[in-house]
Parts: structure tokens; C-alpha cells; sequence
């Protein structure tokens, strides 16, 4: 017969089992999203995003080219975040073969390549395709549509791309970036005029804003961000008149960006560099 005594043991018992079980759970979790050197998104996971389809709204994609959070929603990604240094960089033409990303979880609406088509926005990348272009595979992967957001032609081909084009100028120059990119807000004005949306409902956002944390080549990476890095960051308007001005006219703090978004970027360094870091608003070189 068992006695209180013996009750309590049982629940004890049974309490340690679910307790372990939760830890060997959420250190597993750990180990398959762990960040090293040169990961995508080795400097932090700034929405908390997740692989629980039931997170629709910010739902964490893994590639081996970039990470996202996905917005099932908006149909696009809330942010799209990857590391760049030379060896990403090679001699593979671009593809230009925009298509649906068929990986998303099943039964959530898939972005057509032709989505954008007549809407006078263009399919913005957020990861570069020039970012890409090691192999074929990966400049391919730039081209999904998971990663694209409708950005106004005059800030996709001319402010954004020239930022663009100057990460890879520091990258030859001999650093390494991790990078941020996304959109913020409803609304932007293209080649047709104001929309809110596109296509199936695809949001066409207010602003495209990017971060980019410089970084000398090197070992070690979030050991070696001092309160003197170099962090670029960008908030432009999806408009045709973002190229009345270069890109560092654009420039604004990483607290800035959060305060709009509510992200906490940069959460993998350390809070008192973090917190300097963030604070700044870039004054270096632009070209």
C-alpha cells in the first residue's frame, strides 16, 4: 500500500523527470542553432524568431546563404541577416531566376516570381545577390522570393545598391561584416506611385533600413567588437526621391532602427559594448 510518504517521493521523483527532460530539450535546441564564427547569425537573433510554424509572424529560416525571420502575413521577410568576407565572393554570373521559396512550412502562401511584376516596385533583395557569388547555389538562393522585399527603383538601384557595392569595397579592403537588413511600416511610393501592397498582399514597406557591423579579418569575431567598431547603419525611404541623396546621408544609430522595429540587434555582444556601439551614428568614409 503506498503511504504519503511514499506519494511524495513519487512526485518528486516524477518532477526531476520533467525537469530534466525541459533542460535536455532546450540545450538540444541550443546546440543545433549554436552560432561560431562566421554563422549568419553569429551576433544575435534580433526578434526571438523561431522554427514553431505556429510563430508565423516571425519564423526562423536557416540557409546556408543567409537567416530570416519570415512574416507569413506580410509575405516577406522581417529581417534578413548574414555574415560577408571574401570567400562569399567569386566569379559566379548572376542568375536573375526570381521563384517561390517551396521550402516554407506547408500551406502558407508562396511569393510568385511574378508578384511584383507592373506594380512599379522591384524585387529588392535583402541579401545581395553580388553578396552571393562563390557558386551557383548560392547566388540561386539570393533570388527567392522569401528574400525580397518591394523596394521604389530609385532606392533598389540607386542608394541601396550603392551601399551595396561599398560592403564589398571593405570587404576587399580586407574586413569581414555581418549584416542586417529589413524593412519598416506600410507604404512606400515606386515608378507608379503610393501602394501599401503588392501582388497577394505583399506589404510594401515605408523604409528599408540596414546594419552592418565592420569587422578587420580575423578569428574570434564577437571577442574582437570593441566600443570603437565600426557599425553602419541605414534608414532610407521606399521612394523615388531616396537618391536625391547618397546613402550616408541616410545614416542613423542601431537604437534608432530599434526603437521603430522593436528588435534587440547585436544581443550576442556584450551589454556595455553593445550599448556604445548602438548609441553612434556612423561618420566614416562612404566610398
Amino acid at each position: 500500500m503506498i503511504n504519503k510518504r511514499s506519494n511524495k517521493l513519487i512526485i518528486c521523483l516524477l518532477s526531476l523527470v520533467i525537469v530534466f527532460t525541459m533542460l535536455f530539450t532546450n540545450l538540444c535546441s541550443l546546440s543545433v542553432y549554436a552560432a561560431s564564427d562566421n554563422d549568419n547569425m553569429l551576433l544575435g537573433n534580433p526578434s526571438g524568431a523561431t522554427t514553431d510554424t505556429s510563430n508565423s509572424n516571425n519564423y526562423l529560416i536557416v540557409k546556408p546563404q543567409y537567416d530570416i525571420s519570415y512574416n507569413n502575413s506580410k509575405h516577406e521577410p522581417n529581417w534578413v541577416s548574414w555574415h560577408l568576407y571574401s570567400p562569399d565572393i567569386g566569379s559566379t554570373p548572376r542568375q536573375d531566376d526570381f521563384r517561390a521559396d517551396t521550402s516554407l512550412p506547408s500551406g502558407w502562401y508562396e511569393v510568385t516570381a511574378s508578384e511584383f511584376s507592373g506594380t512599379g516596385f522591384d524585387r529588392g533583395h535583402m541579401c545581395d545577390s553580388e553578396d552571393r557569388t562563390a557558386t551557383v547555389p548560392d547566388n540561386q538562393a539570393t533570388f527567392l522570393m522569401s528574400n525580397m522585399l518591394p523596394q521604389a527603383p530609385k532606392n533598389n538601384e540607386v542608394t541601396w545598391e550603392n551601399l551595396e557595392a561599398y560592403c564589398r569595397t571593405l570587404v576587399a579592403a580586407g574586413n569581414e561584416l555581418y549584416i542586417y537588413s529589413g524593412g519598416y511600416g506600410s507604404g512606400g511610393t515606386g515608378s507608379d506611385g503610393y501602394m501599401t501592397t503588392v501582388g497577394n498582399g505583399v506589404v510594401v514597406p515605408a523604409d528599408t533600413w540596414k546594419i552592418i557591423v565592420v569587422l578587420p579579418n580575423g578569428n574570434s569575431d564577437i571577442s574582437r567588437i570593441t566600443t570603437s567598431t565600426r557599425v553602419i547603419s541605414v534608414l532610407m525611404p521606399n521612394t523615388q526621391t531616396c537618391s536625391s541623396n547618397p546613402w550616408g546621408y541616410y545614416r542613423v544609430s542601431v537604437d534608432t532602427i530599434e526603437s521603430l522595429t522593436g528588435y534587440d540587434f547585436l544581443s550576442a555582444v556584450p551589454t556595455s559594448i553593445q550599448n556604445a556601439i548602438e548609441s553612434q551614428v556612423d561618420n566614416g568614409p562612404v566610398s
